[in-house]
């Protein structure tokens, strides 16, 4: 009974550590100065049912959320949303009215890093420019190999094709699916 227990208390503190702990771009940026990270930014909007999936299945898988919050400053942004921000000296926000569509039209900032759907991940480095876009949904494992790659430096060694299909190759993922 006593190992049950301990088991399931092990379990319980794994279970609620394993959410990614979500700044605002600025909180990120202050952070970056008093303590270099590179920046992920998940872009995302209310009605993306594949946002609320990532959300969910990718950021929710427990060696994800532990490896980004070691890594990285994590950034939730809404693509759509009225957030002002500073960036690279210039200033964003959502300029435009809403579209014909009924959905609010995105925030500068969003097009200016080159989302063109919903969801997107960018990642930055740790003097905030950006290292890529990966839009569209990810799932777990893809998103690993990713953080992976970024987090070590690795993407300056991949120049071709057969250097990325290498480096896939070797890793060994740690998610169970």
């Amino acid at each position: 009974m006593r190992k049950f227990i301990v088991l399931l208390f092990i379990l319980t503190a794994l279970f609620f550590n394993a959410q990614v702990k979500w700044m605002s771009f600025s909180e990120a940026m202050t952070q970056q100065k008093i303590q270099p990270k590179k920046i992920i930014i998940d872009f995302y909007t209310d009605w993306c049912k594949p946002c609320k999936t990532m959300d969910v299945r990718t950021y929710g898988n427990p060696f994800i959320a532990a490896y980004i919050n070691e890594h990285f400053y994590a950034v939730k942004f809404e693509a759509d949303g009225n957030e002002q921000l500073n960036y690279l000296g210039k200033q964003f926000g959502n300029t435009k009215s809403e579209d014909k569509k009924s959905r609010k039209s995105l925030n500068d900032f969003t097009m200016f890093m080159n989302v063109s759907s919903i969801p997107s991940t960018v990642f930055l480095d740790e003097k905030s420019y950006p290292i890529t876009n990966l839009n569209g949904y990810l799932s777990a494992k893809e998103l690993e190999v990713y953080l992976n790659m970024i987090a070590t430096n690795d993407y300056k060694k991949i120049k071709t094709k057969a250097d990325w299909e290498a480096y896939t190759k070797k890793l060994q993922s740690k998610i169970k699916e």
